[in-house]
């Protein structure tokens, strides 16, 4: 069987905050028997599961693209207040790295957010 015509772009690990159900073990055999030549980790707001999703895939000749789901704030990072009468508004947005420079960037946002931000 030939390589699959479909890579996940927006993928969720047992590492995601939130909405995380995918075990590393079982993804990356089920991504290998489908043939996937590559597949991307965006946990929301971590990157927690990055390296382990790195040398799982690489383990199963799957080339692995990292990234991250993003919350992006209404306003400032920094307030806690929300702008629409009480409700929180706020936007996802996935990253993903292209290289060394941009999982470096990753690594730099997410840890803003985490001792910096309330998003």
């Amino acid at each position: 069987m030939a390589q699959a015509d479909f890579v996940h772009l927006h993928l969720h690990t047992e590492y995601s905050l939130l909405d995380g159900a995918c075990r590393l073990d079982r993804l990356m055999d089920r991504a290998h028997e489908l043939k996937f030549p590559s597949l991307a980790i965006t946990d929301h707001g971590v990157m927690y599961g990055a390296i382990d999703f790195y040398r799982a895939a690489r383990e199963k000749g799957i080339k692995p693209i990292i990234g991250c789901e993003v919350y992006v704030a209404p306003g400032s990072r920094l307030e806690k207040k929300t702008t629409s009468g009480g409700r929180d508004v706020y936007n996802h947005l996935v990253l993903l790295a292209k290289d060394e420079v941009g999982y470096q960037n990753l690594i730099r946002l997410t840890t803003a957010a985490h001792l910096e931000g309330y998003y």
